[in-house]
């Protein structure tokens, strides 16, 4: 397929691990980027790569329009949630196509309160969670849920943002209270929710008109930086495996008949087990590919990435199975270095054990 990408964050992790699963599955693509951090830039493995405005500013949607037209792009692909929310409702604007999910769907999926509550609604898995009102009504949330653990975050953002495990109503009051006086963030930014203690899942899913293209799943093992944080893990694997999990499937495609039944677009779910071994839906990121997206893309017979241009620019996609576990796979990831991708067939390759 011959055509021509933008992709916005290019430099940043998410941006050059999807270029790299791009040129994996379909080489003849010409891939700009572009970011508003010009030092972040310069890293961009892209061919060709603009400063553009933050997407905070005025001048946004004008610099990406811009961009899109000298480069004759055919389509633009972002990779924050800001991003996508503002394509999302900007689409009519822009000079070349996105694959993005409705407005609503987006806006509703970045808030992972109403997101719990409207899958709890419908009887889909989720945590039970209770929005924070006042540091002085955290006695009673943590009397309405079940313990000993509470989990404290917050409702909107990503990479764990503000998220951390509680025993007590005041170690949540301490947390949330920093968080205001030293982040800004406010006290009614934060949910109490469950806290989850089992096997921690993550579901790719490509839909187009209410149709699912392709899903795949894995099995987060150890996290990036874990050790850094409260509660001992992160949104980012250190180490993760593909796995079979055909109930991931079942949960991630019952909401996704909730939120939209005529969803378009990449939906990424996280989810975790609960104390009886149910898995739950925590988030999910409608609209983007996850930073760790070379899991789903280099692994198996199908490329996500690859499909998802494809759909995106109308052209056909005929897979056998919409479900591939590609199982066997293990992903590593670590600062500064390239995802690695290895099967377990390969895993020891190139290693001596001199530890006896």
């Amino acid at each position: 397929m011959r055509a021509r990408l933008l992709v916005t964050g290019a430099g940043g992790a998410a941006a050059s691990n999807l270029i790299r699963s791009l040129r994996a599955g379909l080489p003849s693509l010409a891939v700009v980027g572009c970011h508003s951090d010009r030092f972040i830039l310069r890293k961009s493995t892209a061919a060709r790569n603009y400063l553009v405005p933050d997407v905070t500013h005025p001048d946004f949607l004008r610099g990406l329009g811009r961009v899109a037209a000298r480069e004759r792009i055919d389509l633009l692909v972002p990779t924050t949630d800001a991003e996508v929310r503002a394509l999302a409702r900007a689409r009519a604007r822009l000079p070349c196509r996105v694959f993005l999910p409705r407005p609503a769907v987006v806006e509703l999926c970045q808030d992972k309160y109403r997101l719990a509550r409207l899958l709890r609604r419908h009887g889909i898995p989720a945590p039970l969670t209770y929005p924070v009102r006042s540091l002085e009504a955290l006695d009673g949330l943590f009397a309405r849920l079940p313990g000993p653990l509470v989990w404290c975050r917050i409702r909107a953002g990503s990479g764990s943002m503000g998220a951390a495990p509680m025993r007590r109503p005041e170690q949540a009051r301490g947390w949330i209270a920093y968080w205001r006086e030293m982040r800004g963030v406010p006290v009614t930014a934060f949910t109490l929710s469950e806290y989850l203690p089992g096997r921690d899942f993550s579901c790719m899913a490509l839909w187009k008109d209410g149709a699912l293209i392709l899903v795949k799943t894995c099995e987060r093992l150890s996290y990036f930086g874990g050790g850094a944080q409260p509660s001992g893990i992160s949104s980012v694997s250190q180490l993760a495996k593909t796995v079979r999990e055909p109930r991931v499937v079942e949960a991630c495609t019952a909401a996704i008949r909730v939120l939209d039944p005529r969803a378009s677009g990449v939906f990424n779910f996280d989810l975790r087990e609960d104390r009886r071994g149910a898995v739950c839906i925590t988030e999910i990121n409608a609209g983007r590919f996850p930073s760790g997206t070379n899991v789903y893309d280099l692994t198996g017979r199908h490329n996500l990435a690859a499909a998802f241009v494809r759909i995106a620019l109308g052209a056909r996609v005929d897979l056998h199975d919409v479900y591939e576990p590609a199982e066997g796979y293990y992903t590593v990831r670590d600062l500064d270095t390239p995802t690695g991708v290895f099967h377990e067939d390969d895993l020891f390759d190139r290693i001596v054990d001199a530890r006896g």
